[in-house]
């Protein structure tokens, strides 16, 4: 869903002109960078991934969940053997972000009710500190709670 993002990113797609300014480069003026010249470059495709699918990193093996919601192609990686979860945006120990222009709340409820029935122990964020399974589940339920779900 991200792939044309992906293939030709700018600063308002990656949303980078949102939080990227000169303030932020001012801060480090012994790099003397600015706003106007900062760009986020492409990333080269490889292949393309799906629901299901394994990555094969030798000592370990991940699963693709497909999980949207905070956005439409978003993944988690999910690791069996170590009841680990890769959640990327979908959750996270911190303010989630689901009112983004490309959020959808339906999705959301449906990722997170999925990923409440896994066995986690222990959840790596796109974003905070890692936390315990039993700290997902009880986001998950707050979450359905806050929503009238």
């Amino acid at each position: 869903a991200e792939a044309e993002i992906l293939a030709a990113p700018d600063g308002d797609n990656t949303l980078a002109r949102a939080y990227v300014g000169d303030e932020m480069f001012e801060a480090h003026p012994e790099c003397p960078l600015c706003y106007a010249e900062y760009r986020v470059r492409a990333a080269p495709a490889t292949r393309l991934i799906d629901e299901g699918d394994v990555l094969d990193l030798g000592d370990r093996v991940l699963q693709v969940l497909h999980t949207p919601g905070h956005s439409p192609g978003g993944i988690s990686l999910w690791e069996a053997a170590t009841q680990t979860l890769f959640s990327g945006d979908i959750v996270y120990d911190g303010p989630l972000v689901e009112d983004a222009y490309h959020s959808n709340l339906d999705d959301y409820a449906s990722s997170l009710a999925r990923l409440r029935e896994l066995p986690v122990r222990t959840v790596h964020g796109g974003h905070f500190a890692s936390f315990s399974g039993e700290r997902l589940r009880e986001m998950i339920v707050a979450w359905f709670r806050n929503h009238d779900r």
